[in-house]
């Protein structure tokens, strides 16, 4: 199952903290133009470099299909991010 949601959560001691939900099936629709020119690229690079371009692109949608259920989180000072993929 591909993505549904990414929510990012900034915690900073001075500030209060900021969290932004953005569904990934939107952005994907908005940005579909910059999608279709990576597959584009990755088609190239598939055929410069002799990769099966079907099982490259089966893997890729593998890879996205498992995000779901993944977490980030990076600490800068006193500043912590966290990325949840759901």
């Amino acid at each position: 199952m591909m993505p549904q949601l990414v929510t990012v959560r900034v915690n900073r001691p001075d500030r209060r903290r900021i969290r932004i939900w953005v569904p990934v099936v939107p952005v994907v629709l908005v940005l579909s133009p910059v999608v279709v020119l990576a597959v584009v690229g990755a088609a190239v690079a598939c055929h410069i470099y002799r990769i099966d371009l079907v099982r490259a692109l089966c893997i890729g949608w593998r890879v996205v299909c498992a995000l779901p259920g993944t977490r980030f989180d990076a600490e800068f000072s006193r500043t912590a991010v966290l990325v949840a993929i759901r």
